[in-house]
């Protein structure tokens, strides 16, 4: 390295410390500066959320996802109580209250458990102040809505829709939301990660210049499915087995490259409003979605982000991002080169017993984004993230609409479409939609 690249580097680590210093001072702060823009001051997260006013909450949805979810909120801050759960199925209610008692010492009494298809209603209606919404996506927007309509403040997993009519649902629901003063924290946790919040401050000052362009993986093995046992309806062999059937989960690019997809969105502020793109199924035992997506998304301005998800076991994995800028690129989440593949700032992990860096941030994400939801109630400092992860959500499906049918589809054809997944009627019976992938070229938009 020459001098005059060496002092250029030395003046960048110098300011990006002095960046750092200024974290304190609070959320999204913007600190007047010498230079050509403002100074951006992203959020400094607590390790606790503060004491207050007993939070009850209700757990609709009790697979995996809702049982963590379910930790998180336990172990957020003081005078937290999960007082409901809510699920199609008993055996996932039994299994999400064995769970809550193992690992936390939390006991739900038998009056504040319901099983069947309006479990999250009687959630709702119990004596809850907090619902965490984890069913399969396709329920979420139904949900959601009688959450808010009851005054519920919401943990809103992602995705928060299969289908650009749902979406629509939530995004409606999302402004009721703030016209009622009741919070909603997203279940897309990057945004709540201390080392993705750092690395889009230093972005955001500029570190890589001008933004160019993205791209976005969720390259993994396969993720699981569950077989047809003797005895179930369709409806019930459907739903225990959600996340292969596209009117459940969404379909992967949905369910969940959308967390890929919203960083990049969030590093660009903005939205792309048109895709193109392909997919395919191979190996997918059950179900009618894809094994494999790639997706070219364009912004309003002509940049593009490229995007890719893959569920296949054998292959090569990938789940990142990079963002490109003028001056330099970085991973998303800890990391800026620049274009000599020379590291320019890195993210400083706490130190663990050994005095090593702990290559995690301090506290989870998980945990930290129920932390951030609890805090904003106790303290009034609003907090709302249902439009964000419906666009997010709305990019995600306008990728899976264009490689089904194998067009270019745009945001606003998305947000006109009457596209509603899912069978009429909601009971242990018979659906009529075959296990048939689409064909592209061919398939209806």
């Amino acid at each position: 390295m020459n001098q005059k690249k060496a002092l250029s580097r030395r003046k960048f680590l110098g300011d990006a410390a002095a960046i750092g210093a200024l974290g304190a001072l609070g959320v999204g702060a913007v600190v007047s500066s010498c230079s050509r823009r403002p100074t951006y001051v992203g959020p400094t997260f607590p390790d606790q959320a503060p004491d207050g006013q007993r939070l009850r909450a209700g757990v609709i949805g009790c697979g995996g996802r809702g049982t963590g979810a379910a930790i998180n909120f336990i172990n957020s801050g003081p005078n937290l109580e999960i007082a409901a759960l809510g699920d199609v199925f008993q055996h996932r209610l039994d299994r999400c209250r064995e769970q809550l008692k193992e690992r936390v010492g939390v006991e739900v009494p038998d009056a504040n458990c319901f099983t069947g298809f309006d479990a999250y209603q009687r959630v709702i209606d119990s004596d809850v102040d907090y619902i965490i919404l984890c069913e399969p996506p396709y329920f979420r927007p139904r949900s959601f809505e009688a959450a808010i309509q009851a005054r519920k403040h919401v943990f809103l997993e992602k995705p928060v829709a299969v289908d650009p009519v749902g979406l629509r649902q939530v995004m409606a629901a999302g402004r009721m939301a703030e016209s009622a003063g009741l919070y909603v924290a997203a279940g897309t946790q990057r945004r709540h990660q201390r080392d993705y919040v750092k690395t889009f401050e230093m972005v955001k000052n500029g570190a890589i210049g001008d933004l160019v362009s993205a791209n976005c993986y969720w390259n993994q093995s396969k993720l699981w499915h569950v077989n047809r046992q003797e005895g179930w309806t369709d409806m019930e062999a459907m739903i225990r087995d959600w996340v292969n059937w596209t009117w459940l989960s969404g379909d992967h690019i949905v369910e969940q490259h959308v967390h890929n997809i919203d960083v990049v969105n969030w590093f660009f502020e903005k939205h792309p409003v048109k895709a193109l793109g392909f997919g395919g199924r191979h190996r997918r035992p059950t179900g009618d979605q894809y094994d494999f997506f790639s997706v070219d998304f364009v912004f309003d301005d002509n940049r593009h982000m490229h995007s890719m998800c893959r569920q296949i076991d054998g292959c090569t994995n990938n789940v990142s991002e990079l963002i490109f800028g003028t001056e330099g690129y970085t991973n998303a989440q800890n990391r800026i080169w620049d274009y000599n593949g020379n590291v320019i700032w890195e993210y400083e992990y706490p130190l663990g017993d050994d005095g090593e860096p702990m290559n995690r941030v301090a506290i989870s994400p998980y945990d930290q984004t129920h932390i951030n939801l609890v805090t904003a109630i106790r303290t009034g400092n609003y907090l709302n993230e249902t439009q964000n992860v419906a666009e997010s959500n709305m990019c995600a499906i306008m990728g899976r609409v264009s490689a089904y049918t194998g067009r270019e589809v745009t945001w606003d054809e998305m947000m006109n479409s009457a596209m509603r997944l899912g069978p009429e009627n909601l009971e242990m019976g018979p659906v009529d939609i075959p296990a048939v992938p689409p064909t592209p070229g061919t398939a209806p938009a």
